[in-house]
């Protein structure tokens, strides 16, 4: 990407299939990655929180992007997930999908140490751009301090937009916190913003916002894309309503089991219940109810035909 161009739209964190063994499987992540494009996605996230990327090493990580470029997918709909503790890792992870040619990479803070101030946290995004060293760098900045236990605040966003507003290009808000969105919407006009949840995804392109970067989108891309394209209509509401429903039927149980849940079923592929422990699977039980939910919720996708020919 050159220039001051901004990503925008509906992106999905891709979940990330393993293989019996629990090694990443690169063919049925290559093939995920091109139906959730088929199915409405703007561009994908790879190694996002959805897509276990902590618990995956950094050389399953180059190897994985570059297994799924070589699969036909075009590194220009692609966020990379690039933010580790260590400002080496996160720069050798940052520096490899540049010169792959990704369109940008979401960057956690560097989040073992709790409490650190906005002082330190710029310095650590200093030395992850200025080491990378490259003008092509789209960084957009990862708040889940949920997860992570550390914050991105408009201050520190304020300061990075006025020493690397080239290259700084955007912010994930994963807070869950509506107040804090607007807050970014309202103080940071033109920047990318993405919320991290469809639920609010209306409010956010009203506000002026990218769109989003949401985990569901990975069973429920159609209908997520369907509200993005009409968010100006007077349908939208219904539809913002619709996947809200999806998503909290979703979200009750633990998040990522749920989506592989589902997406075996849409599959017909039991490989999808795989997880790298401390993930466990769904039991049946909680399976059934999701189900149960899902369908409560008119989760249309429950009802289509296997997603393999689509993902060829």
């Amino acid at each position: 990407m050159t220039g001051n161009s901004r990503l925008s739209g509906v992106f999905a964190p891709v979940l990330t299939p393993m293989q019996s063994d629990l090694s990443p499987d690169p063919e049925r992540l290559a093939a995920h990655c091109r139906w959730l494009l088929a199915d409405g996605c703007h561009g994908l996230v790879l190694f996002g929180t959805t897509s276990e990327a902590n618990s995956l090493s950094i050389d399953e990580r180059i190897e994985l992007l570059e297994a799924v470029v070589a699969a036909g997918l075009a590194p220009a709909k692609l966020i990379v997930g690039t933010g580790l503790c260590a400002i080496p890792d996160t720069v050798r992870l940052t520096r490899h999908a540049v010169e792959l040619g990704c369109a940008g990479v979401l960057v956690l803070p560097p989040f073992y140490y709790k409490g650190v101030s906005d002082e330190g946290l710029f310095g650590a995004y200093r030395e992850i751009i200025e080491r990378v060293g490259d003008q092509r760098l789209r960084l957009y900045l990862y708040h889940i301090p949920k997860i992570s236990g550390v914050a991105i605040t408009p201050g520190l966003i304020e300061r990075l937009l006025e020493s690397y507003g080239g290259q700084v290009s955007g912010v994930k808000d994963s807070s869950g916190d509506w107040s804090n969105t607007s807050a970014l919407l309202s103080g940071f006009p033109g920047f990318g913003t993405f919320t991290g949840t469809e639920e609010t995804l209306l409010a956010t392109l009203r506000g002026g916002g990218a769109g989003c970067i949401t985990a569901t989108a990975n069973a429920n891309a159609a209908a997520i894309r369907r509200l993005y394209d009409a968010w100006r209509t007077p349908e939208a509401d219904a539809l913002q309503e619709r996947v809200k429903a999806v998503r909290r039927a979703v979200q009750v149980k633990p998040l990522i089991p749920a989506l592989k849940r589902i997406l075996a079923r849409l599959d017909d592929d039991d490989g999808w219940l795989n997880l790298r422990p401390p993930l466990v699977a769904l039991s049946d039980a909680e399976a059934g109810e999701l189900f149960a939910d899902l369908d409560a919720a008119g989760f249309a996708p429950l009802k289509a035909e296997p997603r393999a020919q689509a993902a060829v």
